[in-house]
């Protein structure tokens, strides 16, 4: 198996993308993996994207993830919004140039839950057919319209119950309006960045990945 990912760039809406790409063997689909918050130093080398990465790769998906603008090596500067989802967009549209034919699932924490989320919704609109979109600690605040969210597919919520960045009452209120199927999973014992339960993580994605 694979295991080294590929630095590459990607061409995005205001400039290059940073971006890790990892290929393999007879893969069953593709995963796209959106980072938190860049104004509070997230990037794609958050150790949450990065267990959500190895956890992709183990359950046989080829893997993608990137640094949205003003991140890293990415140009241009935050816009912490509409820009973020561009970035996103033109990152799901290399991966899905490469692999035509493999079905693609969204992998998004805290900030990047709401990339991810939005950027489902651009890509049904656009004709795609989601297989998965996962929503960790999702910074559900900044979705205003449940139409901006796929309708199609499967989607998973996992929210730490002890979040000291995300509210989870609002994650949990936000989950009980949602009126499309979805699952919402809870973490005991954890806060937003996973620490000392990376692998209680991995043991909820992976099986979910593997179906």
């Amino acid at each position: 198996m694979l295991t080294r990912e590929t630095p590459l760039v990607i061409d995005g809406p205001v400039g290059q993308l940073e971006a890790l790409y990892l290929d393999c063997d007879k893969p069953r689909g593709l995963a796209l993996l959106c980072h938190p918050n860049p104004v509070q130093g997230g990037t794609m080398l958050n150790k949450v994207v990065s267990t959500l990465q190895r956890t992709a790769r183990d359950a046989g998906l080829v893997t993608l993830r990137f640094n949205y603008r003003g991140t890293g090596a990415s140009a241009g500067s935050h816009d912490m919004g509409t820009g973020e989802v561009d970035d996103a967009l033109a990152a799901a549209q290399w991966l899905r140039a490469k692999h035509p034919d493999l079905p693609m699932t969204l992998l998004g924490f805290s900030f990047g839950g709401f990339v991810a989320a939005s950027l489902g919704g651009r890509l049904e609109a656009r004709g795609e057919t989601l297989k998965h979109v996962f929503m960790i600690a999702p910074a559900v605040m900044r979705l205003r319209d449940e139409d901006a969210l796929p309708h199609n597919g499967s989607l998973t919520v996992i929210q730490p119950e002890t979040d000291e960045v995300i509210d989870p009452q609002r994650v949990y209120d936000w989950s009980q309006q949602l009126s499309r199927p979805h699952e919402l999973l809870k973490v005991a014992e954890c806060g937003h960045f996973f620490h000392g339960k990376l692998t209680d993580l991995k043991d909820l994605v992976l099986p979910r990945l593997s179906n």
